[in-house]
């Protein structure tokens, strides 16, 4: 059996269904295998970024482990960007790249370079197959890394010699690992007495919750506590109902402006982690002073990693929350606990209620705005939109926009980027329409970011997918001149001057030429009226289709 065979197979024993590729020709082995494995499909990109952030999307919306296959060093270089956010959603996957003959290491070929060293510093392991007889073992390594709490890529270079090298070492893969972790009782006792002791508790949730399963546990435990349930900064999931009382929204960008939003709290309880991805330097921790902090984590290497905490937990998210909950309901038998948590779950509604209509408020007031206002631009986009639609988000100053204006109830309704890299909208698209064909997608994307992908709306035509693209155009990098603001106002740098650099309109871009020209038919939108309407015959018709819609910009 050659190398090659023993990569297919074990793909097959791994239950891989999707390769996502930018083909080369140190990669010929492997397309030249493809024929013999049909259920294995081929999901090509025209940029091996694009196929990175595809895979990393797919592997959130399906729960499977995808196979990447990049070309190269430079073809690993354009794809490392992808790679980091991959890492940071905590995607399982395998990326792999073709490699040059081994014979000619030595004689610095074209395109070579160490690509295990290139791509380490952004996986969890990365390694290079010396000869078929490695092969089958580190194919199994690989999986298992990849998959193992925290998740994310784990890389493999392929020699192109190695890879029609004869062994008898045969594929395999282990088929049935119980290693989720069971949280400790007294664990689970310390934090319950913890929590019975607090008058303000809070949650920050991160995506782990929505990886987990556990969202349903999370809404039993958070009313039992009468507790906000707060959101990362940036995240990939909505891990929480966006529209329950109790959630709070999303968190800022330093530990200050974290520590004024967590306002009063005297017990914060962090599920899942890392804790916190912050943009801006600000003295002091995240956490309200002399607040009790709480840390539920799967994976025990990042429990406490970035903060002191007065309990730690390690233990699988929907077994932990539900102990936790259960065991906090058992132990109140006085009832003045459930007085008390019923009481906070009620002020939360208030609040929740005074929230949307200070923001319905504020819309009114830009809703009449010519170009179009935020607000009212995603109010028109969500009543376009069939309910049951998964949005795949890369608005980012329209993003607090759009969580206002869908209802993100579950997991797998809402899919974003981590890590901040730019880009990932796009291409997550086509992972997360591949993962779910089932259901409608829209993927909603700033101008700026779009360019970083645009090459996904050939892979969207190529496979026939149905995805709607919207592209939000207000030609300039809008948030670069919100962080130009911030910048000037905390170092404090001159305010007077321009935003250099920053603006898209010298030329224009015109993304329903360039949709046309990669086969997806599309359409500019500048009236308000118009935007629900064009959406409601974007998602009637079959194939990828693109609107572009004229907002206002900052400026």
């Amino acid at each position: 059996m050659r190398g090659r065979q023993v990569l297919m197979e074990s793909l097959r024993a791994n239950g891989v269904e999707r390769i996502f590729g930018n083909p080369g020709t140190t990669e010929s082995p492997l397309l030249d295998s493809l024929q013999s494995y049909p259920e294995i499909e081929y999901v090509v990109a025209l940029h091996e970024g694009i196929a990175v952030g595809a895979a990393s999307f797919y592997a959130q919306a399906s729960g499977k482990t995808p196979l990447v296959n990049l070309h190269v060093a430079p073809g690993l270089g354009n794809g490392i960007g992808m790679i980091y956010g991959a890492l940071k959603a905590n995607s399982p996957m395998v990326v792999t790249a073709g490699q040059q003959d081994t014979r000619l290491r030595l004689r610095e070929p074209v395109l070579g370079h160490d690509l295990a060293a290139m791509a380490a510093p952004v996986t969890k392991w990365s390694v290079q197959v010396e000869r078929a007889d490695e092969m089958a073992a580190i194919m199994r390594r690989a999986f298992k890394i990849a998959n193992e709490a925290p998740a994310g890529p784990v890389f493999v270079a392929l020699p192109i010699n190695v890879m029609e090298q004869e062994t008898e070492n045969t594929a395999a893969a282990s088929k049935q690992i119980f290693a989720a972790p069971r949280p400790d009782a007294d664990g689970i006792a310390a934090m319950v007495q913890q929590i019975q002791g607090a008058t303000n508790p809070v949650i920050v949730v991160s995506d782990d919750v929505a990886r987990a399963g556990a969202t349903d546990d999370l809404v039993a435990l958070a009313e039992a506590m009468g507790a906000g349930v707060w959101f990362e900064a940036i995240r990939h999931h909505s891990a929480f109902p966006n529209r329950h009382p109790n959630a709070k929204g999303i968190l800022p960008v330093d530990a200050g402006a974290i520590r004024n939003a967590l306002g009063n709290a005297d017990l914060v309880l962090l599920i899942g982690g890392p804790f916190f991805e912050e943009v801006w330097f600000a003295p002091g921790a995240p956490f309200p002073d002399g607040a009790v902090v709480l840390q539920i984590e799967e994976a025990a290497k990042r429990l406490a990693y970035n903060h002191a905490l007065d309990g730690g937990l390690v233990g699988h998210l929907p077994s932990a929350l539900r102990a936790l909950g259960g065991k906090l309901t058992d132990s109140l038998a006085d009832g003045s606990y459930p007085a008390a948590a019923t009481a906070r779950n009620e002020a939360h509604a208030g609040q929740s209620a005074e929230a949307s209509a200070a923001y319905q408020a504020r819309g009114q007031r830009a809703w009449d705005r010519n170009p179009m206002s935020m607000p009212r631009m995603m109010a028109e986009i969500a009543a376009g939109t069939p309910d049951n639609a998964i949005v795949v988000e890369e608005a980012i100053t329209a993003g607090l926009d759009l969580a206002r204006a869908f209802n993100f109830a579950k997991p797998g309704d809402y899919y974003s980027g981590r890590g901040g890299g730019i880009g990932q909208g796009l291409a997550g698209a086509i992972g997360a329409k591949v993962a779910q064909p089932g259901r409608p997608l829209l993927a909603v994307s700033g101008d700026g970011s779009a360019m970083y992908s645009i090459q996904a709306l050939w892979s969207a035509a190529h496979h026939d997918l149905d995805i709607v693209f919207v592209i939000l155009v207000n030609r300039e990098y809008r948030i670069l001149k919100h962080n130009m603001d911030t910048y000037r106002q905390r170092f404090d740098a001159s305010s007077n001057q321009d935003y250099p650099e920053m603006n898209l309109d010298t030329p224009a871009l015109d993304f329903v030429t360039m949709a046309k020209g990669m086969g997806v038919p599309g359409t500019t939108v500048s009236d308000p009226a118009e935007v629900a309407p064009a959406l409601k015959e974007a998602f009637a018709t079959a194939g990828p289709r693109l609107i572009a819609i004229n907002i206002e910009g900052k400026r």
